[in-house]
Formats: structure tokens, C-alpha cells, sequence
């Protein structure tokens, strides 16, 4: 596929971030047939025009970059989509590979970082930025490979702890009764390998919500 056949959508919030990403890529032969200042705009255009590629910030207003990526995926777009965000915890990163995002990239990355990312993507490859610690993105394939260890009881638990619902909503939801939510409550941190004490699996299920929720 040629530069001119590639067709790109930007969002970012940061006008003049988006202006000199858009500037660059135009410059190098791409052609940008929209751009947006939030989520709903950047799912608006995503759906509507169909790019070969969105360039999306995490922390953007309305919906961030990852509910966008989510719900253009669920209307069945077929859109690669790239992160570009300051954010290199492995956090993030959890969320890129749950969401099996096409490229992750640093704002700090040169242009050819960018354009490399870019015919990654174009060939059906993942593409995360040389800037990212090798140790993160581990960290992160760990993590998700932990969730993936969980039953299918376990996983329900999960989502509605994350969704902050009580021991005995839990039961009550699921009709079991408090010590078998307490056994599966157990069962669940050691296989995610979290240190036991009061509150830690609630804690890692809100910090790690909408991985949890994504499964």
C-alpha cells in the first residue's frame, strides 16, 4: 500500500500536539481525512469515513482512547488504530494488548519511529515503541496471562468486585452463598499473585477496571 493510499484520522486534545502529528504526516506523503478534539468526534469520523488508520491520545475528553478503540470495534470497523500518549506504565500497557491495539507510541518519538509504526501496522504486524523498557511490556503479558488463569466463576466475581459490588450482592447476584465468595475471593489472589491482605483485590480490580471488564 502507498503513503497515498493510506488514509489517516487523528485525535488529540492538545491542539497544537495534533496540529505538528498532523503537519508531520502530511509532509511525508499521508493523507489525513480528519481530525478530532475528543472521543466522540474521533468515533464519529472513525465510523463515518472509515480510515486505514486512527492515530488516537489516551486522555481525551467525552471518551478516552481506549472506549473509543472499544466501541469502533464493537460496530465492527475495521480501522488499525495506534496510541500515541506520554503513558509508558505497564498499566497502559495492559490495556493496549487487552484491547489488541495496533501500535503503541511514545509523544516523545521521532517521525521515523512513527513512520516505522506505520508500515508495521499497514502489514498486519503489532508495533510498540523502541522507547518502551522492554520490562513493562513483559510485565504487562504477565499480567494478562494471570486473568486468563481465572474460571469462569472467578472472572464474574472479578468484573462485579471492579464494578465495586459487595460480598453479599455477589452471592446474592450469583446465588452462592458469603464463604464461597470468600473461597473464590482467595482463589482469585493467589492466581493473580497479589499479596493477601484486607482490601488488595478490591484496590488491583478498581485500578485495573476496564481490563477486568474488557475479558
Amino acid at each position: 500500500m502507498s503513503k497515498e493510499d493510506i488514509k489517516i484520522v487523528t485525535a488529540d486534545d492538545h491542539p497544537m500536539l495534533l496540529k505538528g502529528l498532523n503537519d508531520e504526516l502530511e509532509k511525508n506523503g499521508y493523507t489525513i481525512i480528519g481530525q478530532a478534539s475528543n472521543g466522540i468526534q474521533a468515533l464519529e469520523l472513525i465510523l463515518k469515513l472509515n480510515p486505514t488508520i486512527a492515530f488516537l491520545d489516551i486522555d481525551m475528553p467525552m471518551l478516552n482512547g481506549f472506549e473509543v478503540i472499544k466501541m469502533a470495534r464493537e460496530k465492527g470497523s475495521k480501522t488499525k488504530f495506534i496510541i500515541l500518549s506520554f503513558h509508558k506504565e505497564s498499566y497502559y500497557l495492559v490495556q493496549a494488548k487487552t484491547f489488541q491495539i495496533n501500535g503503541y507510541l511514545l509523544k516523545e518519538d521521532s517521525f521515523f519511529e512513527i513512520e516505522n509504526c506505520i508500515k508495521e501496522v499497514v502489514s498486519g504486524n503489532i508495533y510498540f515503541s523502541k522507547s518502551i523498557d522492554n520490562q513493562p511490556i513483559i510485565e504487562a503479558t504477565e499480567e494478562l496471562k494471570r486473568l486468563s488463569l481465572l474460571t469462569l466463576s472467578e472472572t464474574k466475581i472479578l468484573k462485579l468486585i471492579a464494578q465495586e459490588v459487595s460480598n453479599q450482592e455477589i452471592a446474592d447476584t450469583l446465588s452462592l452463598s458469603i464463604r464461597t465468595i470468600e473461597k473464590h475471593r482467595s482463589n482469585i489472589i493467589d492466581k493473580l499473585g497479589l499479596k493477601k491482605g484486607n482490601n488488595a483485590l478490591t484496590n488491583w480490580s478498581l485500578v485495573n477496571r476496564s481490563t477486568i471488564l474488557s475479558q
